[in-house]
């Protein structure tokens, strides 16, 4: 049956590459209610994402959907220099979009190539669009409590290595949303496969008048292509278990 449903999901990703009209209903999850409109309009906005973003995006889609359909986990690991923005919102938002999509199995972390601190604007501009983040400790590298549903635990958000104990060490798929970690780190071990889904750093806009939109765009970026990769893979599985049914 295995097999079956992963020859399955390689020729729909193949036969539907790019062809995304048609997207899967969401899970009943039980997102948090200040979160939820913000989820909305994400989960309805997909089709914003340029042909060749989705490139990249539908492979990681389908090398997690192989996973799943294997009976295995997805574990992704999101590195970016120092773990304090930009893979810090990529690790929540596709820990929320897998939630959203009914993905139980898929597993994000993130970390750095060095260990700083998850930035308190990056704090503050995941509490605007409805995160209930929660200060746990403070000092030079805080921990904080990061809640998106009620019926699960809280992502664990503060600065580490990629490969710090509290993150899976192999059989993970590394997802490199800077540039700079891209170039310094291009070999990453224990990691099954390896993507670069650079996001420009909003670091550069700290303390001046477009640091707020920034990180709000940022955000929304990030979002929208968590929620187009698990939408993809939900959508993939779907597909696959009809036709290995019939």
């Amino acid at each position: 049956m295995r097999t079956t449903i992963t020859i399955a999901i390689g020729v729909i990703t193949l036969c539907c590459a790019g062809c995304s009209s048609i997207r899967p209903s969401p899970s009943n999850a039980n997102l948090l209610p200040p979160l939820r409109p913000y989820v909305n309009e994400v989960a309805n906005e997909l089709e914003l994402l340029s042909a060749e973003r989705r490139v990249v995006l539908g492979e990681i889609a389908a090398i997690i959907t192989t996973r799943l359909a294997e009976g295995k986990a997805a574990q992704l690991t999101f590195i970016c220099t120092h773990n304090s923005r930009r893979s810090h919102m990529s690790q929540i938002w596709a820990q929320t979009a897998a939630y959203y999509y009914g993905l139980d199995k898929v597993h994000a972390f993130s970390g750095g190539t060095q260990a700083t601190a998850c930035n308190c604007r990056t704090v503050a501009a995941m509490r605007r669009v409805g995160f209930a983040i929660e200060d746990v400790t403070t000092g030079d590298n805080p921990l904080y409590f990061v809640r998106y549903a009620d019926d699960r635990p809280p992502i664990r958000a503060y600065s580490k290595l990629y490969n710090a104990d509290t993150n899976p060490r192999r059989d993970f798929i590394a997802l490199m949303t800077c540039s700079v970690a891209d170039k310094t780190c291009p070999v990453v071990k224990g990691a099954i496969s390896r993507y670069a889904i650079h996001y420009a750093d909003p670091r550069l806009c700290d303390d001046t008048p477009t640091e707020t939109p920034t990180y709000n765009d940022r955000c929304r970026e990030i979002a929208r292509e968590m929620f187009y990769i698990m939408s993809e893979v939900r959508r993939q599985l779907d597909v696959a278990t009809v036709t290995s049914q019939r």
